[in-house]
């Protein structure tokens, strides 16, 4: 059985994201997501749903497919609310969301620059930051996690970001997504000589692993690494393959106070997409199963 999606694709900084339009039971995000993300669908690297928010103040709420908390995507539904109020070149709005990872309403600042999207968003601040030495490959690692409720990103200043650093990577977050307990693990190569940023991104649940062209809450978590390590105000722009995210961060006795995001958004595209759900209800019987013990 074939079910309808309506969507919107964006490029935030060359992160392809796709935001549902249509409503859809909670449970069946992870599949419908996964689905549209592959190469034989709409393909993108993340999947966010646009619900109906529960705070009157807020436009709209986003839920990520895996429950984590997403820069870029929170980006992007400001661009399109702001394409939908009909907002024009050079042209300011205020956008206010409520966002699956986050507990606290999200005021977005977005300016239209031609057919572009230039978009100002606050991000979580980490829950805890701290330096931790791993043996790993048989090499002792010195590594910086970047805690947030749902998540963790994993800090890696390196001096090359060859293809020995990305192996070494995506193998220690595979690793992490077994022996951690969160929705999402990311491992931020940084060079920090250049501020050049290459963000690997690991969904445990939906088994989606990508080095992504931009990633705005790897940029924020390295805003957020570089006060924690220099105990002082940064603003800097983080270079990465798909272009650049600017990242402004604070702090106050030792704690991040402050953490906000810039980047440009595209719309590139919008219309439907097939997905098959029939499987949906083959795992369903199976587990409902396995649950009974093997009754039938």
């Amino acid at each position: 059985m074939k079910r309808e999606i309506d969507f919107v694709k964006f490029n935030p900084t060359q992160n392809m994201t796709i935001l549902v339009k249509t409503n859809h039971p909670a449970d069946e995000y992870t599949h419908i997501a996964s689905k549209m993300m592959s190469y034989d669908s709409v393909y993108a690297e993340q999947v966010g749903f646009i619900e109906l928010p529960q705070n009157h103040e807020a436009d709209a709420h986003l839920q990520m497919a895996a429950g984590e908390f997403c820069g870029n995507a929170c980006m992007a539904l400001a661009a399109y609310i702001a394409f939908e109020k009909g907002l024009k070149h050079n042209g300011l709005a205020e956008i206010t969301l409520e966002a699956s990872g986050s507990d606290h309403l999200l005021t977005c600042q977005v300016k239209r620059i031609q057919d572009k999207y230039y978009c100002q968003v606050p991000m979580p601040l980490p829950v805890k930051i701290e330096q931790r030495s791993i043996k790993f490959d048989g090499d002792e690692l010195e590594l910086v996690f970047v805690r947030y409720q749902q998540c963790i990103h994993i800090v890696m200043e390196v001096e090359q970001l060859d293809n020995v650093a990305k192996d070494r990577a995506q193998n220690l977050a595979k690793l992490l997504g077994v022996v951690l307990e969160v929705n999402l693990v990311g491992i931020l190569l940084y060079k920090s000589d250049t501020n050049d940023l290459a963000p690997l991104i690991y969904v445990p649940s939906l088994d989606s692993m990508v080095w992504e062209r931009g990633c705005g809450s790897g940029t924020a978590s390295i805003g957020a690494y570089l006060v924690w390590k220099h105990k002082e105000a940064i603003e800097v722009q983080i270079k990465q393959p798909g272009g650049t995210i600017h990242v402004a961060a604070d702090c106050n006795k030792g704690e991040i106070s402050y953490l906000q995001i810039e980047g440009l958004v595209g719309i590139v595209a919008q219309g439907k997409a097939f997905i098959d759900i029939g499987d949906i209800h083959d795992i369903r019987e199976k587990e409902i199963s396995m649950a009974l013990g093997g009754r039938g």
